[in-house]
């Protein structure tokens, strides 16, 4: 194994507006995610959700607010595959779980990881939201990471803070806990080689299948098991 073990950071809800994923968290878990803010270079904002044990849901959209680069240059495409017809379209059926982003710890550093490794690990783009800065990867096209062609958002994002405090400690208690998070894949050889090559196969069950790619996550919550797809 190339990696340390990673852990989970958080999953992804995509929607074609924070309110109507907002409504899909809450109208699952029971409780509705808050906060959160703007991502100025992807043009993006979210809504946050706190689990037990330093992971959070994120609800992502559009900003509709979001401003052109000052300089008039191109703006880069957004996170997580949001500009892309395919998504966009599929965000008229309603919100989904989209992706998940797995954390890689300090010592090891990200950056220096990515630049060893530029065929395994895409480009790590310095973000901020309000006062919180990290490194993610994102593929220069804003798609989803992929091996060998696969991904789909099954596949996790990387991602490095830039201080000791993680955001979760910054969330209130929901009470719910991530039970379990599934993906499905018609490619799920490359994908769970890339899966152990990262260190994160532990994080997800990953089964093949003949249909599209999929996540589900499974919570505990105050009112019984409920489910995310």
């Amino acid at each position: 194994m190339t990696a340390h073990t990673l852990r989970l950071d958080h999953l992804v809800i995509s929607a074609r507006t924070l309110d109507e994923g907002t409504q899909y968290v809450a109208d699952t878990l029971g409780v509705a995610p808050a906060g959160g803010g703007a991502h100025p270079l992807m043009r993006t904002h979210n809504r946050l959700l706190n689990l037990w044990g330093n992971v959070y849901l994120e609800v992502i959209a559009i900003d509709p607010q979001a401003a052109a680069p000052a300089d008039g240059s191109a703006p880069r495409a957004r996170l997580f595959a949001l500009d892309d017809p395919a998504t966009q379209a599929r965000l008229e059926s309603g919100p989904y779980l989209s992706h998940w982003v797995a954390r890689v710890d300090r010592p090891k550093r990200l950056q220096a990881w990515q630049t060893q490794y530029p065929q395994r690990i895409a480009p790590i783009v310095p973000m901020t939201r309000g006062d919180f800065t990290w490194g993610l990867s994102v593929p220069d096209d804003g798609a989803f990471p992929n091996w060998q062609g696969a991904g789909d958002g099954v596949l996790p994002s990387l991602i490095q803070w830039d201080s000791a405090h993680h955001p979760s400690a910054f969330l209130a208690d929901s009470g719910i806990a991530l039970k379990a998070l599934k993906g499905t894949h018609p490619q799920a050889d490359a994908v769970a080689a890339q899966l152990q090559w990262l260190g994160a196969a532990h994080l997800i069950a990953l089964q093949p299948t003949e249909g599209a790619a999929a996540l589900v996550a499974e919570f505990d919550t105050p009112d019984g098991l409920r489910t995310l797809n």
